[in-house]
This record gives C-alpha cells, sequence and structure tokens, in this order.
C-alpha cells in the first residue's frame, strides 16, 4: 500500500515503490533460495501489518476491480454492507450495494476521471446513511485498473442534522400561531363589515318601499351573504391546516399497495379535474410490491401534491401519476406542466407557512413532509421553470430481498 504522487498530465494518481521493493527488484536474479524466503516472508508481514492497520479504521475501505468485483475488504466495510461471512471475494458490488449507479462509476474509472464523492442511503443490513468517496487505483500496481472505495457512515450526522432542523421547525411553529392568528383576522375582519352591511339591509326592508328597491336590497344581501360564506369557508381552510400541523395523527400502518391510496384520490378529486380539463394520465406498475404505509394518511399526502399541481397550472395541463420499485423502495410520482419552481425557494417549500400561492397558507407541503418522514421514507423535487415540478415519493420495504452468491468457489482477496 505505497504512498502515492500524481505525474504530469495525467488525473490517475502513479504508484511509488517502497525503498525495500525497489534494492529487491534489483537484484531478485541473484537472489537465492534463502534470500527468496526471507523476501517472501517481510512481505507477508507487511502484507499482515496493513491488513491489521486497515481492519482498526472505522470507515469502509473495497476495493474493486475495472469490471466492479470485489477484491478487498475490511471489517468496516463488511459491518457496514452486511457481507456474508464467506464467498464475497470476485462478486459484483453491485450486489450489496444496488443504490448507486456502478455503470457510470467504472466507466469514469476508464476515462480518467478522478476521485468521485456521493451520499445514499442503504437498507440492508439496517438503515444508515453513508458517505462515498471512490478513487481510480493505478493498473500497474494491480495488474489491472480498479477503484478504492471509501465508505464513512454518516447516519449520526444526518441525525444531528436532522434534529437540529426540527428544532428550528418547532421554533418556526411558535412564530406560525402568531402568524394564523393575523391570518384569521382578515377573513373575520371582513365578515364582521359584511354582516353590518347585512344588519342595515335588514332595517331597510322593513321600511316602506317599492319592490324594485326591494329587490336592489335583496340581491344586494345575496352579494354579502356570498362573501360570506366565502370567507367561512377560508377560515375552516386555515384552521384545519393549522390544526394538522400542530397535532398529527400518529399513522395507522397497513401493508397494502400504494395503488389503493392513488384510485381513492383520483376518484375524491375527478370532478376538479374535470372541471379544470386536465389531462390525468396514470404510468403506474402492473406490479408495485405490498408496503407499509397508512392509506388514509397518503391519500391525504395525494390531495396536498395534485391541488398544488393544479394551482400551478392553467387549464388544460397535463398530471402524471407514476409508481415502481428498486430492490429496496416502492416510490410514487406527481409530475405537472404547470409554471415551475424557481430555484431559490426550492429549499424553503417545506417550511412553515411559505408559499407561492397567493391565497396558501403554507402548510400543505409541510404536512406532507411530516407524513412522508413518520413512513420512514423521503421526498425527491425535481423542477423547472416553464415545463412544471415533479415530486417523487419513495416508501422502503420491510424485508430487502437476499443476496444470492454461487457456491462456486472465490479468489482469495489481494494474493
Amino acid at each position: 500500500m505505497a504512498l502515492k504522487r500524481r505525474t504530469a498530465g495525467s488525473s490517475r494518481p502513479a504508484p511509488v515503490r517502497s525503498s525495500f521493493l525497489d534494492k529487491v527488484l534489483g537484484r531478485i536474479g541473484r537472489l537465492d533460495a534463502e534470500g527468496l524466503q526471507t523476501v517472501v516472508q517481510r512481505l507477508a508481514r507487511e502484507r499482515a501489518f496493513l491488513e491489521t492497520l486497515f481492519d482498526t479504521i472505522e470507515d469502509g475501505v473495497v476495493v474493486v476491480d475495472e469490471a466492479g468485483r470485489i477484491l478487498y475488504f475490511n471489517s468496516a466495510a463488511a459491518r457496514l454492507i452486511g457481507f456474508p461471512a464467506t464467498g464475497v471475494e470476485g462478486e459484483p458490488i453491485r450486489k450489496f450495494l444496488p443504490e448507486l449507479d456502478w455503470d457510470a462509476l467504472i466507466q469514469g474509472d476508464r476515462q480518467g476521471v478522478g476521485p468521485v464523492r456521493h451520499e445514499f442511503e442503504i437498507g440492508y443490513p439496517r438503515r444508515r446513511y453513508v458517505r462515498l468517496f471512490a478513487a481510480p487505483l493505478d493498473g500497474e500496481a494491480m495488474g489491472s485498473s480498479g477503484l478504492a472505495l471509501i465508505l464513512h457512515d454518516a447516519t449520526e450526522a444526518r441525525k444531528q442534522t436532522s434534529e437540529a432542523i426540527e428544532s428550528e421547525k418547532v421554533h418556526a411553529l411558535t412564530l406560525l400561531a402568531a402568524s394564523v392568528a393575523h391570518e384569521l383576522g382578515n377573513p373575520l375582519n371582513a365578515l364582521h363589515i359584511h354582516l353590518q352591511l347585512l344588519e342595515r339591509e335588514v332595517r331597510r326592508l322593513r321600511a316602506p318601499g317599492d319592490d324594485q328597491e326591494r329587490d336592489t336590497r335583496v340581491a344586494r344581501m345575496e352579494q354579502y351573504l356570498g362573501v360570506a360564506r366565502g370567507e367561512i369557508v377560508r377560515l375552516d381552510y386555515i384552521i384545519t391546516e393549522f390544526l394538522q400541523a400542530m397535532r398529527p395523527t400518529p399513522p395507522r400502518f397497513q401493508q397494502v399497495s400504494l395503488h389503493g391510496a392513488v384510485e381513492a384520490t383520483l376518484k375524491l378529486l375527478r370532478p376538479e379535474l374535470e372541471n379544470r380539463r386536465v389531462d390525468v394520465r396514470e404510468q403506474l406498475a402492473a406490479r408495485l410490491p405490498e408496503v407499509r404505509h397508512d392509506p388514509a394518511q397518503i391519500q391525504q399526502v395525494l390531495v396536498n401534491l395534485i391541488k398544488n399541481a393544479l394551482h400551478a397550472m392553467s387549464a388544460g395541463g397535463t398530471l402524471t401519476l407514476a409508481s415502481g420499485a428498486t430492490p429496496d423502495a416502492v416510490w410514487l410520482s406527481v409530475m405537472d406542466t404547470g409554471c415551475g419552481i424557481p430555484p431559490d425557494q426550492l429549499n424553503r417549500i417545506f417550511e412553515p407557512f411559505f408559499t407561492t400561492k397567493q391565497k396558501g397558507t403554507g402548510l400543505g407541503l409541510m404536512i406532507v413532509q411530516r407524513i412522508i418522514q413518520e413512513h420512514g421514507g423521503r421526498i425527491e423535487i425535481e423542477s423547472r421553470i416553464g415545463q412544471g415540478t415533479t415530486f417523487k415519493l419513495w416508501f422502503p420495504l420491510l424485508d430487502r430481498p437476499p443476496v444470492l452468491l454461487e457456491a462456486a468457489a472465490r479468489p482469495k482477496a489481494l494474493k
């Protein structure tokens, strides 16, 4: 495991042989049997020392060849990834870490691309967040080119960051109460004014007058009543959203397909979708694995996302609902052809009371995020101005499919 240096005009590090190897290689043809035995013993001690050293490192270390087959791994990598006790060497790394695009990594190695950093989530043997550092290895030292993979368990750091974010959200909710009180004041003030106007018109109706004037006053009263009804609906909406954000209901989990929640949501919103002349496209997987979730809460999530999509699109837009699965998770996506979300606002859309809608409360997406987090899932967002937005919801599978290894004998690591 020699130190590395970079040669001019090359992105791949070049090996530097130790002084011991330089001396031996220079006169290896003149060594007798005893001398060769001494060299082999020295190399064996160095190899044992390096293996012991790597096994004391807390980060996982995995070496793969140019085809992505495992050549070496240390104890930390075995614990983190969940390697079987035997039969790992020579197996494709993608069998144990299917979450990454290994074809792209290997192709980048062949093209001389420098080190790659990436963060991803694994579900086996435990749900962990992992930071990957992949660096190309020199082909002269290994007989072929390959990759050195450094795997760092970032779960605790991610947890601390999440706790800090949650603490900020709690603080934001305390400020939210004052903001909601302010929002409630506007419709209450409008109700008060229009009720006074109604009272005045009622008094005038009791006074003598002609029929035409009476009809005019009745029309005004109907107008005032319409405004009052609208403000009451607005009040109910604000209070309902606020209560759902402040007093969330624990999920009632069931092991069923997510397609049930999709069908129930579309049935509920079908009249509104048809009224807005929205073209609904369903690209749902033919066979979707069942996943543990609360159908009522997932329907609430989909209602929020679809209503946001409707507000983002003019009449005649396209709403696409899609689903699929990976070895570790099931996903649902809601895609619209609306106005899109500006890049500077994407990182704020889950904040309490932040909204891009003129009459929004800024609580809908916050509720969506909370529900998905309580399901152990995550949300991915892709948005382009003038083209639309896609929300992709990921739900973990309870049981990861077992990794099946062939019974054939495997080559030893770093022999």
